[in-house]
């Protein structure tokens, strides 16, 4: 079909927005066409009509909104890193539309009341759409059920491991409880706490390179076991967190009815073996960066299909603390606004397709946690849109990135692929590096909490 055949016709009167020239990645396949935009949604694909806006994308690719599924804004409680306002800056500079914020603030969002703290600091101040995760603990265990229906959640997180305070739900009983308690699809930071404890001797100080002997293949695998046999149990659908083993990716395979999984383009991009003499501990996250044999065992099973989601595990700290000697430095890197840079990289390269990636950052979301109207470009959804240049050659430069931290680990890195513009709900939030004058996100709606008028 050609594209003027898509056109619906403008019975609904002038359009608000048009996209131009561009090559749209549609659900069935990319198409130089026209998208047009109205009261914020997708209004029309293909065609000739009439725009009070037209943005010319000539050379330019349009695709669905990227949303990234992990992200630690560290708002409450350690705004010297992070705060909503500067983090999702960060993700429209990178052409994110929207986050999945994580719970391990202080204090922690696992309550009501620190869900509808987030919810009010992020009206006006977060630059994209977003939702927040509830952190389950030992407390609230039988309550996540409840805590999961509120309004702007992304659902409920558990921390198996590498989590302190109430926030951590080490045993399996516990753990049970949780899973019992709710029917969305829970979200796993999967490393086994019993086996990090009996292995702390094997940190080196001042040797990052010992971080991933410390937290070995088998502090994960042991973990995402766990979680698998109680998700089986219970009959409840899991999502297990930036996976860092081919073998967990071999397992969740067979588990495919209730398990989902997520890589981070750290994973997929940097090697220990080059990475820690490097970037020393500023290449120290959770669970750890590991051997250039272990990233090429992630990627055959990207080509394997499997993955789910791309999300970058956004964990900001300041230079001063992460400069700390080892193993007092603290674990985790920014990567909301490289996320998509970095993928873009890997596709110039043919590590993956467009349309994988899409799947990945987009439709893939969408799919798995029930966001509604987004994640794809079709008439009725959301007019979110991240337009890239895929030819664009460029390096990642320190006064480019707006994270608080002021630093990333692909700092000086030239890549292949830009994002150029983010688009929210037909709003130009970011072209060429350039800000609107306001931040415009809402909270996501999901099936699972949206209550339909009517």
């Amino acid at each position: 079909m050609a594209p003027s055949a898509l056109f619906i016709g403008d019975q609904h009167g002038p359009f608000d927005l048009a996209l131009k020239g561009g090559s749209v990645v549609l659900p069935d396949g990319t198409v130089e066409t026209t998208v047009y935009v109205k009261d914020g949604t997708i209004a029309a694909i293909g065609g000739q009509a009439d725009a009070a806006r037209t943005i010319d994308c000539t050379g330019l690719t349009i695709l669905p909104g990227v949303i990234d599924t992990q992200v630690h804004f560290r708002e409450p409680g350690a705004e010297e890193n992070e705060n909503l306002e500067s983090g999702s800056r960060a993700a429209v500079l990178g052409g994110v539309t929207g986050v999945f914020e994580m719970p391990n603030t202080k204090p922690t969002t696992s309550t009501p009341e620190a869900v509808a703290d987030k919810l009010a600091r992020a009206k006006g101040r977060m630059w994209c759409e977003h939702a927040f995760y509830v952190g389950a603990t030992v407390d609230n265990a039988d309550q996540c059920g409840e805590l999961e229906k509120l309004p702007g959640t992304a659902g409920i997180k558990v921390f198996m491991g590498s989590s302190t305070g109430s926030l951590l739900v080490s045993e399996d009983s516990m753990l049970e409880r949780v899973l019992k308690s709710g029917q969305r699809r829970v979200a796993i930071h999967a490393e086994d706490e019993t086996r990090l404890k009996e292995r702390m001797g094997e940190r080196i100080e001042g040797d990052p390179s010992s971080h991933p002997v410390w937290r070995d293949d088998e502090t994960a695998l042991r973990a995402t076991t766990r979680v698998l046999h109680l998700a089986r149990k219970t009959g409840r659908r899991v999502h297990v967190l930036h996976i860092t083993t081919p073998a967990e990716l071999a397992l969740i395979a067979q588990h495919r009815d209730v398990a989902s999984c997520e890589l981070t383009p750290q994973h997929l991009t940097l090697a220990g073996e080059e990475a820690y003499p490097r970037l020393g501990t500023f290449a120290q996250m959770n669970p750890p960066i590991r051997s250039g044999a272990h990233r090429d065992g992630l990627w055959h099973w990207v080509s394997q299909g499997l993955p789910d989601v791309i999300g970058s595990d956004h964990a900001p700290h300041s230079k001063e603390a992460k400069a700390r000697t080892y193993p007092a430095s603290p674990s985790g890197m920014p990567g909301v606004q490289t996320l998509l840079p970095l993928m873009l990289n890997h596709v110039a390269h043919h590590r993956l397709t467009l349309r994988r990636l899409v799947d990945l950052t987009s439709a893939g979301p969408q799919r798995l946690f029930g966001l509604v109207r987004k994640g794809r470009i079709a008439v009725g959804y959301d007019a979110d849109f991240t337009i890239v240049d895929l030819k664009a050659q460029w390096t990642i430069k320190e006064e480019w990135l707006a994270s608080r931290c002021g630093w990333s680990p692909f700092t000086g890195n030239t890549i292949t692929g830009r994002p150029i513009g983010t688009i929210i709900r037909g709003n130009q939030v970011m072209w060429e590096g350039t800000l609107a004058d306001k931040a415009i996100g809402k909270p996501f709606r999901f099936d699972a909490t949206d209550r339909p008028a009517g």
